[in-house]
């Protein structure tokens, strides 16, 4: 019979600095584990509300007070913050030798934790590469995850089984690449929001009463083709190389523009998107450079 996760060798006490939507349901996911999350710092109501949701029954703490307890410290404050509290609590001897400290920013390796590294703790760095809710729907979505994994090269088992414990997949990140790694998922998941808002934005002006409901479907599998075949899932006028279809485009995108008062900026989007699709489309053989150069025309003429 195997062991609940509470028996089992090399569990830890966890202290969650920073109870917002990644803190919060990563201290669950390493609770569920079998860890014990020891206390947690939560400032806000929506942050003392996810810890009472997903952490219940963990005392809110004083940073300094988690860190005190705590065998493995989950920083999960803002990128822009966490150099700056790494460096105080080092400043204050808070940190402890041998105390594993886990930061998630997707932006930082490793090095980050230096000046904790200095007071004898072992640096990990994990990026959980998923959108966050802050609600117990985002831990099944773990088990279909991958955690961006920095570590010096000694500890990097250790960083990968906990990714593992929380049901994850770790991929290994140079420290000198993790700007290029988190560069390529923003650039990825956050426009991609933007540029679903801005389809929604125009079938809603195009009088479509459920734009989601016809943008849904066609969205999905562009997507799940783009994952699998990369530029060969281009399709659309631009590939094809039809100047006349963007013309008339660019025309419609602009007139909504206008209706909305000239907040939108729609059209500097697609323009944006159109280039760079035809220079994929173009590069790989999929666009003739005549048809290329129309399309360009077309683009240019309008921004002029």
């Amino acid at each position: 019979m195997s062991a609940r996760p509470d028996q089992r060798p090399g569990r830890l006490g966890v202290g969650v600095i920073g109870a917002g939507r990644v803190g919060a349901v990563l201290g669950s996911a390493l609770r569920a584990a079998g860890h014990a999350v020891v206390g947690a710092s939560a400032v806000s109501r929506e942050s003392l509300d996810r810890v009472d949701a997903l952490l219940p029954g963990v005392p809110v703490l004083e940073i300094p007070e988690v860190v005190e307890r705590a065998e493995l410290v989950l920083v999960t404050v803002p990128d822009d913050e966490l150099a700056d509290l790494v460096a105080g609590l080092a400043a204050t001897r808070a940190w402890q030798p041998g105390q594993l400290v886990v930061h998630t920013s997707g932006r930082f390796g490793w090095r980050v934790l230096e000046p904790a590294v200095a007071s004898g703790v072992i640096p990990l760095a994990l990026h959980p590469a998923m959108t966050f809710t802050g609600t117990s729907l985002d831990l099944v979505r773990l088990a279909d995850c991958c955690f961006g994994v920095t570590a010096p090269g000694p500890v990097l088992p250790i960083a990968q089984a906990l990714v593992v414990e929380m049901g994850a997949e770790p991929v290994v990140v140079a420290e000198e690449m993790r700007g290029l790694y988190h560069s390529a998922l923003a650039h990825g998941s956050n426009h991609l929001v933007t540029l679903v808002a801005q389809s929604l934005d125009l079938l809603r002006e195009a009088g479509i009463e459920s734009p989601g409901r016809v943008l849904g479907p066609l969205l999905s599998a562009a997507l799940d083709n783009a994952l699998r075949s990369g530029d060969g899932a281009l399709t659309g006028p631009v590939a094809r190389g039809d100047a006349g279809t963007v013309a008339s485009h660019v025309r419609a995108i602009r007139l909504a523009d206008r209706a909305a008062g000239g907040s939108a900026n729609v059209l500097e989007t697609y323009r944006a998107m159109a280039r760079a699709t035809a220079d994929r489309a173009l590069a790989s053989g999929r666009l003739r450079p005549d048809a290329a150069e129309a399309l360009l025309d077309v683009l240019r003429a309008d921004a002029e």
